[in-house]
């Protein structure tokens, strides 16, 4: 079996809970895929796929600044110890390829894992990078590292309806781009609610425990039943209660895939993976995308505009907010067949 090298980034949860259904995809089709992250999605997809072999890459440390505000600012302040983790795990994956037989690489927004020399994807909801006034130059710069990779791969609808709107949507680049359909690891199952709401958080520090702390506050006078998901990886799961909330730090697919079927509706951080995850299984949510990140207000304002799901700020949420779910129609699934046997074809060769 040829080896596929996939790599995502430890970026919240999103991109390591997307790759779940390309791994499964890969494993189908007789590849045999070797997983390459670090921190917290490493952590889940050696939770999720203990029998393949993973390992780990240096980590790009990316945190948030206490006020979102300072976003932009923080990531140019990063940008050069950014550029020497890329050079870093630019030469790991040369490494990787040349140790464990490599044939093909999948980069979930890992920047650096590309090889010249063998069939690379480029896995990316964001053709065009939101920055402000600095829009214009993000996205030249992510064209740019696009443009070493073969394939690149969009977790979308090609036409409408879509959930990404112009982030992946805009001028093609001069490589093939392919829209694979939204990804998701779940399955809707029709179930009665056990729960009235859940809370579902992810993504980096300081923001995520800013959210948590907010969020756990204001439930607890929520008048019901609340399923609390702190997004939190560790070695073992822990499961406790307090008055009307159940609370769990993670879970599993599986889990995760049972509690959302089980709930009426969602709160969390508008990031394109719960999206994706949310339509999946046509739920109503409420969005609170993450202070400063532009990507998550986007999305988060123009499936509002859309008359999808109710959002706010942040610092504008109470619980009273929820009272305006009923007036969205919530997320749907977008029926979109992928042929997984041709998106592999890149990595068959001659």
């Amino acid at each position: 079996m040829k080896r596929i090298l996939i790599a995502p980034l430890n970026w919240g949860l999103g991109h390591a809970t997307r790759c779940i259904p390309i791994i499964n995809a890969l494993i189908a089709h007789n590849f045999e895929p070797v997983i390459a992250s670090d921190g917290a999605a490493l952590c889940l997809l050696r939770k999720e796929f203990p029998h393949l072999q993973s390992i780990e890459l240096p980590s790009y440390n990316i945190t948030y600044p206490i006020k979102g505000k300072h976003f932009k600012l923080k990531m140019l302040q990063s940008s050069p110890k950014l550029a020497k983790t890329i050079k870093a795990e630019h030469k790991a994956t040369t490494i990787i390829i040349e140790s464990y037989k490599i044939d093909g690489i999948i980069s979930d927004n890992r920047l650096g894992v590309h090889c010249k020399h063998l069939p690379s994807v480029f896995i990316t909801h964001q053709l065009k990078v939101l920055s402000g006034n600095t829009t214009w130059l993000s996205t030249k710069l992510h064209e740019k590292i696009i443009r070493q990779f073969q394939e690149c791969w969009v977790p979308d609808n090609l036409g409408e309806p879509n959930l990404s709107g112009k982030l992946g949507h805009t001028t093609l680049y001069d490589i093939p781009v392919k829209y694979l359909g939204p990804l998701s690891r779940l399955t809707k199952k029709e179930v009665s609610f056990k729960y009235d709401v859940m809370v579902l958080l992810s993504g980096p520090e300081p923001q995520r425990g800013f959210l948590e702390k907010k969020l756990f506050t204001d439930f607890l006078n929520y008048n019901g039943k609340v399923i609390f998901i702190k997004g939190v990886i560790e070695s073992e799961q822990h499961i406790s209660e307090e008055k009307n909330i159940k609370i769990y730090n993670f879970m599993t697919s599986s889990q995760l895939e049972k509690a959302i079927n089980e709930s009426a509706f969602v709160v969390s951080r508008s990031g394109y993976t719960t999206l994706m995850d949310l339509a999946k299984l046509n739920k109503n949510a409420y969005f609170i995308p993450t202070p400063g990140q532009f990507e998550q207000e986007y999305l988060a304002e123009r499936l509002t505009k859309l008359g999808f799901v109710g959002s706010c700020k942040q610092d504008e949420f109470t619980i009273d907010k929820l009272e305006e779910v009923s007036n969205y129609k919530g997320l749907s699934a977008m029926d979109y067949e992928l042929n997984f046997k041709r998106l592999f074809r890149l990595f068959e060769g001659k």
